[in-house]
């Protein structure tokens, strides 16, 4: 990956440096390495999901089988008036049934009598809306402990490097906001002797907000900078430093929330249906031909940190230290809705996360 060869030669560019800078005369110890404990927050705000389907505008794809019921809920009100009143009039229609409409009862004798006319009495729907669209949704981090380890080596008394490390934590993803399709669709019931039906609706895919967890993932991120300490060795006990560096990040056992992989489950059946020529099932929700599989991957990120702390010297050798760092680190999450049967991208969601982590550390070192 770029970002791993940056980091890499940022590591050797540095360390060459410090190899440059040894002197033997200086008396101060060149090694140092403290533990303790590291605390993240993060400092980012949701991102919205940029999201596509591959179900191009202006699709064709047969009704099918399709519900009165379903066709009033999902119809256009705002082009109600520019629709036939006889159609609106038959899907209101009651049935002799107690809750049934006459329209259902139609679909039932064609069914029963020849179900290839089904395309004549439901029509062809040209679809719209969920090609590509924008979600006013997305992805906060939360905050996370965990243990933390500085490596510094003394340049000269003043100037150090320093590694920092750490078992990389398991980081929470919160989710932010509701998912909608914003689905749209013309078709032509009854071949068009009652002109056309203009149907419009937000259908939801899923309520990040309902979910504790939208997703975690392992976060490793080691950083490497160059500090500048106040003071001289074996004269300041405390002595303030500031630095500034790169941090490299990279994610791995990224898990999505089952609840939110359900939905977008659904969403995906909901996709092949309408490939599949039954655009009412997709409205209803129903299970579709295809075998479904949610992938979720997660960019690699470099970026800035800079650093302000001090140390502490309570004995020749020990020392306290604490510090506190920023980063200016996005990255970017794709969740991406797979048939398996054909290997076909039915959806993908793309989000920026703005990690910007401010990270708190408070150890205890040693020198050598």
């Amino acid at each position: 990956m770029k970002t791993k060869k940056i980091f890499q030669k940022a590591i050797i560019t540095t360390s060459l440096f410090c190899i440059a800078g040894i002197s033997q005369a200086e008396d101060f110890k060149r090694f140092s390495v403290s533990s303790g404990w590291l605390h993240m927050s993060s400092m980012g705000k949701a991102q919205p999901f940029r999201i596509n389907t591959s179900v191009g505008n202006g699709t064709k794809a047969s009704v099918g089988v399709i519900s009165g019921q379903t066709i009033l809920n999902n119809v256009d009100q705002s082009r109600i008036d520019a629709m036939d009143p006889n159609l609106i009039s038959l899907l209101n229609a009651p049935s002799n049934e107690e809750g049934r409409y006459l329209f259902d009862d139609l679909l039932d004798v064609i069914m029963a009598e020849d179900p290839t006319l089904i395309d004549q009495l439901t029509g062809i729907a040209e679809i719209d809306g969920i090609a590509h669209w924008s979600a006013d949704a997305g992805l906060e981090v939360e905050d996370v402990d965990t243990l933390g380890m500085m490596f510094t080596y003394n340049v000269t008394d003043n100037v150090a490097v320093q590694l920092i490390a750490g078992i990389p934590p398991k980081v929470d993803l919160k989710g932010k906001g509701t998912v909608y399709a914003p689905f749209s669709a013309t078709s032509q019931p009854l071949q068009g002797l009652v002109g056309d039906l203009y149907l419009k609706n937000n259908l939801l895919i899923t309520d990040l907000d309902s979910y504790n967890t939208a997703a975690s993932a392992r976060a490793w991120t080691p950083a490497i900078q160059a500090q500048y300490y106040f003071g001289k060795s074996g004269i300041n006990k405390f002595r303030p430093f500031v630095g500034a560096g790169l941090m490299y990040a990279y994610f791995n056992e990224i898990e999505i929330n089952s609840g939110i992989e359900n939905d977008l489950i659904r969403a995906g059946h909901m996709i092949q249906n309408i490939h599949d020529g039954k655009a009412g099932a997709s409205l209803e929700g129903k299970p579709s031909s295809g075998n479904m599989k949610v992938k979720v991957d997660a960019t690699d990120a470099i970026a800035p940190i800079v650093t302000a702390g001090f140390t502490y010297d309570f004995k020749q050798n020990w020392f306290a230290t604490a510090s506190i760092s920023y980063a200016k680190l996005d990255n970017t999450a794709t969740i991406t809705v797979l048939n398996t049967n054909n290997n076909a991208k039915l959806i993908q969601a793309k989000t920026k996360i703005e990690i910007d982590p401010l990270i708190t550390y408070l150890g205890v070192g040693y020198r050598f």
